[in-house]
């Protein structure tokens, strides 16, 4: 068994948003699956009986089989969830907020809990909001594409939290994922593995393979709606690629008061080094959308850029700015620096000595350095 259980690194802001979206599936499932599950249904609800036709009912059927096998719940979903047969604009929003059992809520909020606080950091709190049910939305559309006239309701979060993780994918590339891994007795471990092969794993494994082997819409699982979640997400992220980190994702108070002038923004950041202004260098860096602007900077002035934001304790922060270093430079001169940079950031979280390990291991391969080397090393014994 393999199950993600977090990933690094996280932005410093709280996520609220996000965390109130899994207040609400988790208050849906306590406050209205639960109750209504154990209830039996409505025996004057017209609803009742178009629900029997759908599950296959023919004849004459019983009170008692009625009240044995269908529950109140049944009907809700039946009224609530999303129907391809008998679409509508109320169940494209309820349906996004029911599950169907424990382990189907647990498994779409532990992928919610994982992802979408790095989506929500980058976004800010209400295009979060909008991203999340657009792409939900967006998902059911294209699973309905498949199955048109299905009259069975499609209920979950895991198309709107698809819509997420595709916006992951493509924002934070060298992001990891810590994975647990059980293979009794052999294997009982924890290991970080790159987002960007776990949410393809998600993609092709977990969901394109079961849809073309099922033809698109059979089976219990709806894998067109995940497919058109991630490529939702994928779709907004591109569009949105030019969107700055929301307030608190990279940055820890940074001033925002770069005068306009007539000088590029690259041009702004060096001056701010040169000046002493440090903070203000710090935020253009980080708001600079690509990577050929980014290597503009000479490799001296970004390293410094992080050397101040270690001495600040602005660890997720410089962790950040070393892993663009390294993403944009990797056969740069400084790239040694850049790696023990990372290391040093990640040593202040006690869950992620195996990656600071794994960075200072990169700065010893990767460095002639006596300094450099001696410094890996101390950091490496103190792990």
């Amino acid at each position: 068994m393999l199950l993600p259980i977090g990933d690094t690194p996280n932005p410093s802001q709280t996520p609220y948003i996000n965390y109130g979206l899994i207040a609400v599936n988790i208050a849906a499932f306590l406050f209205l699956s639960l109750p209504l599950a154990s209830a039996p249904p409505d025996l004057s609800d017209p609803l009742l009986l178009e629900y029997l036709k759908i599950m296959g009912v023919r004849g004459g059927i019983s009170t008692q089989d009625i009240l044995q096998h269908v529950s109140a719940y049944d009907l809700f979903v039946f009224r609530y969830g999303f129907r391809p047969s008998d679409p509508s604009i109320t169940t494209l929003f309820t349906a996004m907020f029911l599950h169907g059992g424990w382990m189907h809520l647990a498994g779409n909020m532990l992928f919610l809990w994982i992802f979408g606080d790095n989506v929500e950091a980058r976004l800010g709190r209400i295009r979060y909001l909008l991203v999340y049910l657009a792409t939900g939305i967006a998902s059911t559309l294209f699973f309905t594409l498949f199955v048109p006239g299905s009259p069975v309701p499609l209920v979950g979060a895991s198309g709107a939290i698809s819509g997420v993780l595709g916006c992951y994918f493509l924002w934070f590339p060298h992001n990891q994922v810590k994975t647990f891994i059980f293979l009794f007795p052999f294997i009982i471990t924890t290991v970080l593995i790159p987002a960007r092969f776990v949410l393809g794993f998600y993609l092709l494994v977990d969901n394109l393979l079961p849809f073309l082997i099922s033809a698109g819409g059979a089976g219990g699982v709806a894998h067109g709606a995940h497919i058109g979640g991630f490529l939702a997400g994928l779709t907004a992220a591109s569009a949105l690629k030019r969107v700055s980190p929301g307030r608190g994702a990279f940055s820890n108070s940074i001033p925002k008061n770069f005068d306009a002038g007539g000088a590029s923004p690259v041009q702004r950041i060096s001056r701010s080094i040169r000046e002493g202004k440090m903070d203000q260098a710090i935020n253009g860096y980080l708001e600079l959308s690509s990577s050929g602007e980014r290597r503009q900077l000479s490799s001296l002035e970004v390293l410094s850029m992080g050397e101040h934001l270690l001495g600040q304790q602005a660890f997720p922060q410089a962790l950040s700015l070393f892993r663009r270093f390294i993403a944009d430079r990797p056969s740069d001169p400084g790239i040694d620096l850049a790696y023990l940079g990372a290391g040093k950031a990640l040593m202040h979280f006690p869950q992620e000595r195996t990656a600071a390990s794994q960075y200072f291991l990169s700065a010893l391969d990767s460095t002639r350095h006596p300094e450099v080397i001696d410094e890996a090393r101390r950091n490496l014994q103190s792990l």
